[in-house]
């Protein structure tokens, strides 16, 4: 990133900087003031000038009463006054600072920076931060006019930024060195120091860096050559680039650049073409320099490049698409245009100002609400606003043709927004004015019979003479189990009413639908099948009416009535079936309106069911009871007392099994009616464990049972009641089947953060894989004569499976067969509204 240099900072450059005896000491601490410059700072300020293109650089360092040029390219002082340069904001910002035109800052009132004799207006640096954090200074460089620096300019000087800094601490570091070992040794260090620093600089950059001799051999190649080319460094030393990297037919061309270098035409940019090692043609843009030895003759030629393949390709395929745009906008029947971020209109096709009976150079230039009528206009700032929010829009825009007529056009429009140009919006247009008045007068006819035929609860489709279906209600789709798409178009009989409950082929020529055609009488059925997508059947009653078109002199005047696009006669036939004195008339379809009966079928088999289970249950305590009173009555008994004890405790037992069945079958209803309501709070899974065992404690004292619990501190969001009755039932059942000498455990555990699970654990004889899932039907139970030697009524379970649904939860149950069971239920543990 670069920084910009504000009123503040630029005020200051007329000030002395601040002392800052930390600074001082470090430049002290590296000797750098009064050392001999050192030439790799001096080709690091060249290479920075190269590779920004820039004509002068070079390296400050900041000193209490100067500016000191520790290196230098272009440049003949050594020494710089406070404030001639831009240094205090250089050496604050945190990356490389950049000063695209000093005339535009106050802190030079020339508006230029004039060294060896010239005027720069352009600065950029990068700051010398020292490993202490301290900024001793900075690597900058000039250039003549205003300008900026490119993203991959801005890194490579950040680089070399580091590496000036890595010299400096090199250089502390050879000095120390020199001090202890022999001058020889010295200079040799330091030129191996210098070789590494430049190829690590080489290698790290992205840009592709490759170094000539003046016969065009390659002495350098760095590592982003290597990636482009295909070849290593060590294949291409010594060669040049016609050798192996130009294709034959550019090399002419390619030997002329590299001629023109020689001779010092430098700076030079061009493009060529290298042929990569798998034979693929890459595109490289180049910036040359040739590098001048002390007589001023050329050395060595630097080249700069960056791989632009894919940025050439896509420029072609932009020009060859904007091409084809250009031809399809203005063949195209629609209105095509684009507008600016005000709404006026930068262009537009011929079609679309010939469609507002203008030409285009009327329209250009023009704001779109200008040809708006005046109702319309206060939308039009709304539209503007919400483009620039969304990105994209889409509605009906309605203009005003040059005869006063208003236009709807229906229009979806993009913001565009690209690099090159400000943002503008595309918008594409079609003139639906015929249709959207149409609509308007088959819209009430719609509304009429589309909301019948929505919020009728019955499925309801219409089908044409060839039983093809040309409307369907959303009911009769949901019923069949297709979508209505899937519906319309297709053969009825084929889809829904091919085969019998039986599986047995349906023949069209014995289906009442398609006999209506031809009787033209209505009928009604209610014993056959329908078949869903899915290969599933439902038992359905239907009614068949068919749709008769009348003569035109007995047709009342009505209008046609259209549903999901299908016209369709609904004039009422003015002679009902079976009226002999009809006028000749011909059937064009049949609409049939159906009713699953599933519901009511199964209605009626569980109403049996219960009813005979209901009896069967009641039947068996009743004529035990009745056995037992007709003894007493009778006064067979009244010498035997022990027996008259035993029956008249034979008819209470079964006077207290009619009183919990009825009393169970009733909060059945209760539950299932929603007619209990759940008065729900924050409960403790341990004090509900606690309660439940002191209900239970007497019954399972009586068969040594002893009762464990452990809620690890679970809240439940219940009604306490419910759950209690359900641990209840839960916890006696375990006692019957459990033997003596044994435990039950209660235990609960949170699922998640809204969900918890309790548990009940026996050691009972278990239940077997079969039975796991039928136990909580209503009258089920595992032994037929567990209802007579325990006394159980077989609705306790259904009981607690209704009231954990009721808690929005899940019931089921685990056994070990001959060993134990564990009845697990879920319950929320916060309410269904809580957002937290």
């Amino acid at each position: 990133m670069n920084a910009t240099l504000t009123n503040s900072e630029a005020a200051a450059n007329n000030e002395p900087p601040p002392t800052n005896a930390p600074r001082n000491e470090a430049l002290d601490g590296y000797e750098i003031l009064r050392a001999a410059p050192n030439p790799a700072l001096d080709d690091l300020a060249e290479l920075a000038a190269k590779l920004c293109n820039a004509p002068v650089a070079g390296i400050f360092l900041s000193a209490a009463d100067r500016i000191c040029l520790h290196a230098r390219y272009a440049i003949r002082e050594s020494d710089l006054p406070l404030g001639s340069l831009p240094a205090i904001p250089a050496l604050r910002s945190q990356c490389v600072y950049e000063l695209p035109d000093t005339s535009l800052h106050a802190a030079f009132p020339p508006g230029e920076i004039l060294l060896s004799g010239r005027a720069f207006r352009f600065f950029a640096a990068a700051p010398l931060l020292a490993p202490s954090g301290l900024r001793i200074g900075a690597l900058f460089v000039l250039d003549i006019p205003a300008r900026r620096l490119t993203p991959l300019q801005l890194q490579a000087l950040a680089v070399l930024g580091r590496q000036a800094m890595t010299t400096i601490e090199l250089d502390r570091a050879l000095r120390q060195m020199q001090r202890a070992a022999r001058a020889r040794q010295r200079v040799e260090s330091a030129l191996t120091v210098e070789r590494n620093f430049v190829s690590t600089v080489l290698d790290t950059i992205d840009a592709l860096v490759i170094v000539f001799d003046t016969a065009g051999r390659i002495v350098r190649f760095n590592r982003a050559c290597e990636a482009a080319s295909g070849y290593d460094f060590p294949t291409l030393v010594g060669l040049t680039l016609w050798d192996k990297l130009i294709p034959h037919s550019d090399v002419p061309a390619a030997m002329q650049d590299f001629a023109r270098l020689c001779v010092g035409e430098a700076p030079a940019a061009f493009e060529n073409q290298w042929l990569h090692r798998d034979g693929s043609l890459r595109r490289i843009a180049w910036s040359a320099s040739p590098l001048f030895d002390d007589r001023g003759r050329v050395n060595f030629i630097i080249a700069t490049g960056i791989d632009v393949t894919l940025q050439r390709g896509a420029e072609d395929t932009l020009r060859e698409s904007e091409a084809r745009y250009r031809q399809l906008v203005e063949s195209s029947l629609g209105m095509v245009c684009t507008h600016d971020l005000n709404g006026v209109l930068l262009s537009v096709n011929t079609h679309g100002a010939q469609s507002l009976g203008r030409t285009r150079e009327e329209v250009a230039g023009q704001r779109l609400d200008r040809f708006m009528p005046p109702q319309h206009r206060a939308n039009f700032d709304k539209y503007l606003r919400f483009i620039l929010q969304k990105r994209e829009a889409q509605g009906l825009l309605y203009l005003e043709h040059a005869n006063g007529e208003t236009r709807v056009i229906a229009y979806r429009n993009k913001l565009i927004e690209t690099l090159a140009k400000a943002p503008y919006v595309l918008g594409f247009g079609i003139d639906i004015t015929e249709q959207v008045r149409a609509e308007e007068r088959l819209r009430a006819l719609m509304r009429q019979s589309n909301s019948v035929l929505e919020s009728v609860g019955d499925g309801i489709f219409g089908i044409d003479l060839d039983g093809i279906c040309t409307v369907v209600n959303p009911a009769a789709s949901q019923m069949l189990g297709f979508k209505p798409h899937e519906i319309l178009g297709r053969n009825m009989h084929t889809l829904i009413h091919h085969s019998r409950a039986d599986g047995t082929p349906y023949s069209p020529a014995d289906s009442p639908i398609q006999n209506t055609l031809r009787d033209r009488n209505t009928v009604r059925i209610s014993n056959e099948v329908f078949w869903r997508k899915d290969g599933s059947n439902f038992p359905v009653e239907y009614v068949a009416c068919p749709l008769i078109e009348v003569p035109s002199e007995h047709r009342p005047i009505i209008g046609p009535k259209i549903q999901s696009g299908i016209d369709f006669d609904a004039a009422p036939d003015p002679h009902p079936p079976g009226s002999d004195d009809r006028p000749a008339g011909t059937a064009v379809g049949v609409v049939v309106a159906f009713t699953d009966t599933t519901e009511r079928s199964a209605l009626d088999r569980m109403k049996d069911e219960f009813i005979s289970t209901v009896s069967h249950e009641l039947r068996t305590p009743l004529t035990s009871l009745r056995a037992a009173l007709g003894l007493i009555t009778g006064g067979s008994l009244d010498t035997r007392p022990q027996k008259l004890q035993q029956m008249l405790e034979i008819a209470a037992g079964n006077t207290d099994r009619l009183v919990r069945l009825v009393n169970d079958i009733l909060e059945l209803e209760r539950i299932g009616s929603g007619k209990a309501e759940l008065h729900c709070t924050l409960c403790s899974a341990d004090d509900l464990f606690r309660r439940a065992t002191i209900l239970q404690q007497a019954e399972a004292a009586k068969v040594q049972i002893r009762i464990t619990f452990n809620s690890h501190g679970v809240n439940v969001w219940a009604d306490p009641d419910r759950i209690l009755q359900t641990l209840a039932n839960l916890v006696s059942n375990a006692i019957k089947f459990s033997p003596p000498g044994t435990e039950i455990h209660l235990r609960s555990r949170r699922i998640d953060a809204k969900e918890a699970v309790i548990q009940v654990c026996d050691q009972g004889r278990g239940i077997p894989e079969d039975k796991i899932e039928s136990i909580f039907e209503r009258f089920h139970q595992v032994d037929a004569s567990d209802s007579r030697t325990m006394g159980g009524t077989g609705l306790g379970l259904a009981i607690c499976r209704s009231i954990v649904h009721q808690h929005g939860g899940r019931i089921w149950a685990t056994s070990s067969l001959g060993k134990s069971s564990t009845f697990h239920f879920t319950l929320p543990t916060r309410p269904a509204s809580n957002l937290l």
